[in-house]
């Protein structure tokens, strides 16, 4: 019953799908129920990835990633959730994905060799800080402040939902270095330790249970203005950039999650029986097998079509939007019919389509609101008002 697609993958890249289904078989599926009750995973698991040789995929070569391309990075992926992994854990074990390409793309030599390469071998984990309290997927609106005191910056505020913040050595931190809204944004790396940097709390979540999300907290925080990644006031197009890729990798967690939940469903409908015979002997039940079916082969196949465009270096940040929404979409619709069709054990936590419903819930708020998304995606396609389409 199992349906593991293969389509669409050279060769190369579905030995890397199988790669990272069988590193889940090993060194994540007797775990993860574990990590899921401890809140985050042990940091010795960022050095399995690297051993494996899954840590570095699509990062260049010449920073101390295995190189590839944002297809392959999909492929890999797609074998990690198939297999089964949760949200969180894929959140926490990626977050180097939002952390450093910022560092990679902009930043000096002397970053890169200090944060990027020990992060690629595991040694280092580091984290994004955009999102505040107020200001949420307002990228424009952060208000946290860095002001230049001779050979230092001193930052103060707070950040909100950072993944990987409390177990990690170092945040990427967006600041407000000039009172001219998007035109005044940089990034600058905090080390953690620094005296005024502190993670004041962890919190707790519906879903990503695996993955530590911190509140921190700025308070007359000064670094190094070497710590400065690319230019001064330029880190909103550094961060507008990058967004294209982190929500093609929500969009794969979206249609990965719902992959997950048919092939679960689909056997738990050929063993259980009621009324002396199989649930798929149903109709109603095998109809809805084959419309989440359906929407995961739309949602995977849109999804791989815009990756494949943006490695060909089309600009899709808008297809990217409508990628993201369409995965996201399904992933609640399929994790929710999933519940359904396992009735009452699907309401138990022992059940792990109960994982990916509170899980998938996440995904059309993350990476940018499916709201602000959709907004965006109109603006671009022409469709605001005054604008020609």
């Amino acid at each position: 019953m199992n349906y593991s697609p293969t389509y669409g993958w050279t060769e190369e890249q579905l030995a890397l799908k199988h790669s990272a289904m069988e590193f889940t078989r090993r060194e994540v599926t007797p775990y993860l129920e574990r990590w899921e009750k401890d809140g985050e995973i042990p940091r010795e698991f960022q050095k399995k990835l690297a051993a494996a040789g899954l840590m570095g995929v699509g990062v260049p070569e010449e920073v101390g990633g295995d190189g590839g391309t944002l297809v392959d990075v999909c492929a890999m992926q797609e074998g990690f959730m198939e297999a089964g992994w949760s949200g969180g854990l894929m959140a926490s074990a990626y977050t180097h994905g939002i952390a450093i390409p910022h560092i990679i793309q902009n930043g000096s030599k002397e970053l890169i060799d200090t944060w990027v390469r020990p992060v690629l071998t595991g040694d280092l984990i580091g984290s994004l800080g955009v999102t505040e309290p107020g200001t949420g997927s307002d990228v424009a609106g952060i208000t946290t402040r860095a002001v230049r005191d001779g050979d230092e910056w001193v930052i103060n505020g707070s950040k909100m939902f950072i993944t990987s913040s409390v177990r990690g050595d170092f945040v990427t931190t967006a600041c407000r270095t000039a009172d001219t809204g998007a035109h005044g944004i940089s990034l600058i790396v905090v080390p953690k330790g620094t005296p005024g940097f502190s993670v004041d709390k962890k919190l707790d979540k519906m879903g990503w249970l695996a993955s530590d999300t911190g509140l921190l907290t700025y308070d007359d925080v000064r670094v190094p203005v070497t710590n400065l990644v690319g230019e001064e006031n330029h880190a909103f197009y550094y961060i507008a950039n990058n967004f294209v890729t982190e929500r093609i990798w929500l969009a794969l967690m979206g249609y990965g999650h719902a992959l997950r939940c048919l092939n679960l469903t689909a056997q738990y409908c050929q063993d259980r029986a009621t009324f002396g015979k199989p649930l798929a002997a149903n109709q109603v039940v095998r109809a809805k097998l084959v419309e989440m079916r359906r929407q995961v082969e739309i949602a995977r196949t849109y999804t791989l079509e815009v990756a494949r465009r943006y490695d060909a270096g089309e600009n899709v940040i808008a297809e990217a939007c409508i990628a993201k929404q369409t995965a996201v979409d399904t992933s609640v619709w399929v994790a929710n019919e999933a519940v359904q069709l396992h009735g009452g054990m699907g309401y138990m936590r022992e059940a792990e389509v109960e994982r990916h419903y509170r899980d998938v819930r996440l995904l059309p708020i993350g990476g940018g609101s499916t709201e602000v998304l959709t907004d965006l995606a109109a603006r671009l396609f022409g469709y605001a008002a005054g604008k020609k389409a």
